[in-house]
């Protein structure tokens, strides 16, 4: 069994951490704009692949409706487990919030899609990029509504799934796949270009923003909140997919993604709304550092 868990840490994650390693160096020593490149992958690298993927795929319509209701499923379970817990914690009203963000948000895409291309390959990688995409919507829909009687905030946040270039690059790869037409060579070389990009330099965007982290002001709820991350999120994965009736590649996605640590956008939201932004920075960058000890396991189990 060790040498099996030691494979699996050094050829799926450890990749991923060297790469993001780059990235840390990059922000911290050589003054690399983090903004700056992940605005090159949401806007030119994430809409291609998220297209290829998808043209070249061979999922049915079906799949990809059962993965979408189980993305939204799990995030809706893990929001009430995080209600409960906050609750029982006596959390106050922004706290509360921020405590919920974390444990229902995971890191789906920077870390969650490369782990899954290295451990599960290309089949499970198209699933992953459908329930990744998935979780990014709800994840502003859910996050607006966070911003609580802030009309503006929230007004601003739902904007921001109407200005996510990804959605459209999957609204055109099925226009394509309805049509029932090959996409001209001239086109299609370029878009693969791009896309054989997306994924280290989205590596590389996790290493930069991980820079940014602080040491936790709450150490014993950051753990709390971690742990439910880590732990309770793959056996709520696990159990909502069997329900779903969802096996194979579309399981491991499913469940590999939903497993993952803290997403980074949640620092984002926790900025914008004002909801203990350096709790929530701490959280990302501690789930982070303690993913490679459930997600090494985890991914034995569903190989």
């Amino acid at each position: 069994m060790m040498p099996l868990l030691l494979s699996i840490l050094v050829s799926d994650i450890l990749p991923v951490f060297v790469i993001a390693g780059a990235g840390f160096v990059l922000a911290r020593y050589a003054g690399a704009d983090v903004k700056t490149v992940s605005r090159v992958v949401f806007y030119s690298l994430l809409p291609c692949f998220a297209f290829r993927l998808l043209v070249t795929s061979q999922t049915s319509g079906a799949d990809v409706g059962r993965l979408m209701l189980l993305a939204v499923t799990i995030m809706g379970a893990m929001g009430l487990v995080g209600y409960a817990a906050g609750k029982q914690l006596g959390l106050d009203s922004k706290s509360l919030r921020a405590f919920m963000m974390v444990v229902m948000f995971s890191n789906g895409g920077n870390y969650g899609l490369p782990v899954v291309r290295f451990a599960f390959g290309s089949q499970a990688l198209t699933y992953a990029t459908i329930f990744f995409l998935t979780g990014s919507v709800t994840t502003y829909v859910t996050g607006a509504f966070f911003a609580g009687s802030h009309r503006s905030r929230l007004a601003g946040a739902l904007d921001k799934i109407w200005r996510m270039p990804s959605l459209y690059g999957v609204a055109l790869a099925l226009l394509v796949l309805a049509l029932g037409r090959p996409v001209p060579e001239a086109v299609m070389r370029p878009i693969a270009m791009l896309s054989d990009a997306a994924l280290p330099v989205m590596i590389l965007v996790l290493g930069m923003q991980l820079e940014r982290a602080v040491w936790p002001a709450r150490p014993g709820l950051v753990v709390l909140a971690v742990a439910i991350s880590l732990i309770a999120a793959p056996l709520v994965a696990l159990g909502l997919a069997s329900a779903f009736g969802i096996t194979g590649a579309a399981r491991q996605a499913a469940v590999i993604l939903s497993s993952m640590p803290v997403a980074v956008v949640t620092t984002i939201l926790a900025l914008e709304f004002g909801l203990a932004p350096e709790f929530v920075t701490s959280a990302v960058f501690v789930s982070t550092l303690a993913s490679p000890l459930t997600l090494t396991p985890l991914i034995a189990y569903l190989s």
